[in-house]
């Protein structure tokens, strides 16, 4: 069980990344939070905000970006209530290349996106790459009719000082 949880819930609205950042960041930093892992969130998750409103669709009305912080990281999940992707879409590949089986893009004779550079990709083909960049680990879970989630983990070292830690010691 997390120490701290606490969800934000936004319509789909572009103005909605920038609250988002301004209190997950503002919160973050307030539990004791490094600035160098504070800025890697952020920027994991705007990339993930950032997709729901371009991937999305129409039919997303709005999201919730849920933030759970314990001993050792942070995770913060942020999903959508849209259609979700069919199996097999592109988007759904686990971070971790399997190394015993080729992908489903070398299969095909495509590059694999997990092994390209990200100043190699396509401009629209660059979030989930950053999101791995930024943070320990990031996982996909988009099914039809249940909408995409997007979990994303960061191992976090506390400082003695940390209101968090704080808390953790008189429990």
């Amino acid at each position: 069980m997390p120490d701290v949880k606490f969800c934000l819930v936004f319509q789909r609205e572009t103005l909605s990344v920038p609250v988002m950042r301004r209190v997950l960041g503002d919160t973050l930093r307030g539990l004791g939070v490094d600035e160098e892992s504070v800025y890697d969130i952020l920027l994991a998750a705007t990339e993930a905000c950032t997709n729901v409103l371009t991937h999305g669709g129409r039919k997303v009305r709005g999201y919730e970006v849920v933030t759970s912080l314990g001993a050792v990281g942070c995770q913060v999940e942020v999903a959508d209530e849209g259609v979700g992707l069919a199996p097999g879409t592109p988007a759904r590949s686990n971070p971790a290349p399997s190394d015993s089986a080729p992908s489903d893009s070398a299969e095909r004779g495509a590059p694999d996106p997990q092994q390209t550079p990200i100043a190699l990709l396509p401009e629209s083909g660059r979030g989930l790459a950053v999101m791995r960049a930024c943070v320990d680990n990031v996982t996909l879970d988009s099914r039809p009719g249940r909408g995409t989630v997007v979990t994303m983990r960061k191992r976090i070292r506390w400082p003695d000082d940390a209101p968090l830690r704080q808390l953790r010691a008189a429990s």
